[in-house]
């Protein structure tokens, strides 16, 4: 999962940084160093997200261009 996926993901559920971190137990600044390419997503926080977002496997370990690229 990269950082745009984290950010297409947040966004489509309408959450600001604090919203969506609170929703998968980790911290804003977290998020936020995520999104702007300062820190990875871990195998734990991808985890955290998929199970708060109910998403499967495929999605999360595609990156955005792919997704896209996938269902056009």
């Amino acid at each position: 999962m990269d950082k745009d996926l984290v950010k297409l993901i947040r966004k489509s559920y309408n959450m600001n940084q604090r919203d969506f971190a609170k929703a998968v137990n980790c911290s804003f600044s977290l998020i936020a160093l995520i999104e702007v390419g300062k820190r990875r997503v871990t195998k734990d926080l991808e985890n955290k997200i998929k199970v708060a977002f109910n998403l499967d496997r495929p999605i999360l370990t595609t990156s955005v261009d792919d997704f896209f690229e996938k269902t056009s």
